[in-house]
């Protein structure tokens, strides 16, 4: 006997809401079976990247190949009918299709182009089958263009062996010919692969600095179907450089002048740096700046030549912006005592006249003694020359639309962590004392650790953004997104110190060690992860800490995994800065319904040389954890979802057929 259901008030009202999108017992009735349809499916792909430091190029390139999955479902499809060099041919066709395509038939007749789209759509149609068998008709119609969805379908869905659907399938191939439109099937098609093949991307932090463009990156994170974002120490402090932080935005410009990718900037954001280079030009014209010169390729990445005229500018810029942002940093550090970072404050141990400064009792030698900005008996104070300067550039950030676009999807799409499907991904680390127990953050009268920091960060960081300007509330959040960035153990940065001070001032590379937070010895024990674990809420016999931030020294013999398995460290190198101490560039993770798997990446070539010889990104895959049994939709985060609204429509159901609301037939 059916159950009869005593309806509350808001219960009906909600049901209410509801009977719009399903009018009719046997909408519900439909929509409950294609639910539970959904359920029984395996889960979808999911892929995870961290540490990408605006190398577009190779993140480009693996988020289109999938870390190799694409190549993988060639070559299993294909190995018997194509060779090798055409099977990386129509994988390169799948991840570049425009380029690739005028690639290939730039010197072709007409005959032989027609060939070759005939040929070539038989295969990415054979390769979309393949690809969109996990999911409902449903999905894939939703992921094709509106106007391609008709023709795509019948062609997905036709069984050619059959003689009469062969010469059904002939024809359209053959329309799309004649009618010029094989290029434009090609690319939305080979889209649709690239889409179907990841269901999930997991972004695991440090989206910016280093490498040339981020905003590029972030325009293919934006396009992506599915995506989330752990926010990185570098994210964070471009997202307070975006909310008007003068101590962030000085950050920002330090290391992008540092590493020579103003491009981002100027043109990426559209950020004029007029102000600070007049300035540079201005305040330090007879100033040694030997120790800001930055060591930097002969060529930009525009392709030109790099002059030493070039470099004696970037130099001013930098030592300008790098004393304003030490001045900037005791401002703030001064303002927050529970940062605990007064051994930060620096530009008042000097002895300006000797050129000395006493840290710890002990006296050294600075390596630039000339600081015509500072005055040294109130050394943190702007000049105000610097006020003016940092006024104008905080105007340029606040006025950016492109970036101010990107930090507000960070904060729609990303946070400090995120608990999916049994694994619990962040950045940094979970700050931990040296029994091996959460450390204690305290601020303001009150103590945060373990996930409650987190999520005291999260919210420090919105007001930073979102709240008014000239509150309280926008400047003490706008702080905390700077000590995100580098502040002592922050969940972010977890080190002791940042030492930027000490390795342009100071010779002594012992004063330059950063001490890593105790989180790193606690998690190469399964028993350490797991008490992380058990902290969000996670105690599945299959979950995992997946973590970005620390780059894993591959050549130096260091594991990826670590934890007896529990913790997964995806930072293996993105930034070519990186690459000569960890020996590759990068690992990816892909998480399927039925293994994890690890790649690790070698370095990538160029866009244009992957098109025109289709090299690829070499890459070496380990499956680290193979699952007893296939994994469903249901068994998800999803599938608790799908399973919530199948309750709901099944009361529903039981509301129409109790006459408690009416159908509207």
């Amino acid at each position: 006997m059916a159950q009869i259901y005593n309806f509350t008030d808001e219960e009906i009202e909600y049901l209410s809401f509801l009977a719009k999108d399903f009018p009719t017992a046997q909408d519900a009735v439909t929509e409950i079976i294609n639910l539970n349809a959904i359920l029984n499916l395996p889960k979808g792909t999911e892929h995870f990247m961290s540490d990408i430091h605006g190398e577009y190029e190779a993140f480009t390139h693996i988020l289109r190949s999938a870390s190799g999955a694409i190549k993988e479902k060639i070559d299993f499809l294909f190995s018997d009918k194509l060779s090798d060099e055409q099977r990386k041919e129509l994988a390169t066709l799948v991840y570049y299709p425009t380029e690739k395509t005028a690639n290939i038939t730039m010197n072709m007749t007409k005959e032989e182009k027609d060939e070759w789209y005939r040929a070539v759509l038989s295969y990415l149609i054979e390769l979309s089958r393949y690809v969109s068998t996990k999911y409902t008709r449903s999905k894939v119609r939703k992921a094709i263009p509106k106007g391609y969805a008709y023709v795509l379908e019948e062609l997905f869905n036709t069984d050619y062996t059959v003689h009469n659907k062969k010469e059904y399938y002939d024809n359209i191939i053959n329309s799309i010919i004649t009618m010029d439109k094989a290029p434009e099937f090609i690319k939305v098609i080979c889209h649709l692969i690239q889409r179907l093949i990841v269901d999930h991307l997991h972004i695991v932090g440090d989206i910016f600095d280093r490498g040339p463009r981020a905003d590029i990156v972030m325009d293919d994170i934006m396009n992506h179907h599915n995506v989330d974002v752990q926010w990185g120490n570098h994210d964070i402090v471009w997202m307070g450089a975006a909310a008007g932080s003068r101590v962030c935005i000085s950050t920002v410009l330090a290391n992008s002048i540092r590493y020579n990718n103003l491009h981002v900037i100027e043109n990426g954001y559209g950020i004029s740096l007029r102000p600070l280079a007049v300035f540079a030009n201005e305040q330090y014209a007879n100033s040694d700046t030997s120790r800001f010169i930055a060591d930097i390729d002969d060529e930009d990445e525009t392709g030109r030549r790099i002059t030493e005229k070039d470099l004696e500018q970037t130099g001013k810029m930098a030592k300008a912006i790098t004393i304003i942002m030490f001045k900037l940093e005791g401002q703030a550090i001064m303002r927050h005592p529970g940062f605990e970072m007064d051994d930060r404050l620096l530009l008042d141990k000097i002895d300006y006249e000797k050129g000395t400064i006493n840290i710890n009792g002990v006296t050294y030698e600075l390596l630039d003694k000339d600081f015509p900005t500072i005055d040294p008996n109130n050394p943190y104070e702007l000049s105000l020359e610097e006020t003016e300067v940092m006024a104008e550039i905080k105007a340029n950030f606040r006025e950016s639309e492109k970036l101010q676009n990107h930090v507000k999807f960070l904060f729609s799409k990303g946070s400090m962590y995120r608990c999916y499907n049994g694994n619990l991904l962040f950045h940094g680390a979970v700050p931990m004392d040296e029994e091996g127990n959460f450390k204690k953050f305290k601020y303001d009268g009150k103590e945060y650790f373990g996930k409650d920091l987190f999520d005291y960060c999260i919210m420090q960081a919105k007001n930073g953004y979102f709240c008014e300007e000239g509150t309280e509330e926008k400047q003490t959040g706008k702080d905390f997104m700077w000590w995100l960035w580098c502040g002592k153990f922050s969940p972010l940065f977890a080190r002791d110190k940042i030492t930027t001070f000490e390795r342009r001032l100071i010779g002594d590379k012992s004063l330059c060690i950063e001490k890593k937070d105790t989180y790193y010895e606690v998690v190469k024990t399964a028993a350490g992860c797991e008490y992380i674990l058990q902290s969000f809420g996670l105690t599945g016999t299959h979950s995992h800490i997946i973590n970005g931030h620390t780059p894993v020294k591959a050549s130096a013999g260091e594991n990826p995994v670590k934890g007896e398995g529990k913790l997964i460290d995806i930072d293996g190198g993105f930034c070519r800065a990186y690459q000569k101490t960890t020996g590759i560039a990068g690992y990816t993770l892909i998480y399927n319904s039925y293994i994890m798997r690890l790649s690790s990446h070698e370095a990538f070539t160029s866009r244009d040389d992957a098109i025109k010889n289709n090299t690829d990104i070499l890459s070496a895959s380990v499956v680290f954890e193979r699952l007893d049994k296939r994994i469903k939709v249901g068994e998800t985060d999803k599938g608790k979802l799908l399973k919530a609204q199948m309750a709901s429509l099944e009361k529903l159901l039981a509301a129409y057929k109790q006459g408690v609301i009416e159908e509207k037939k």
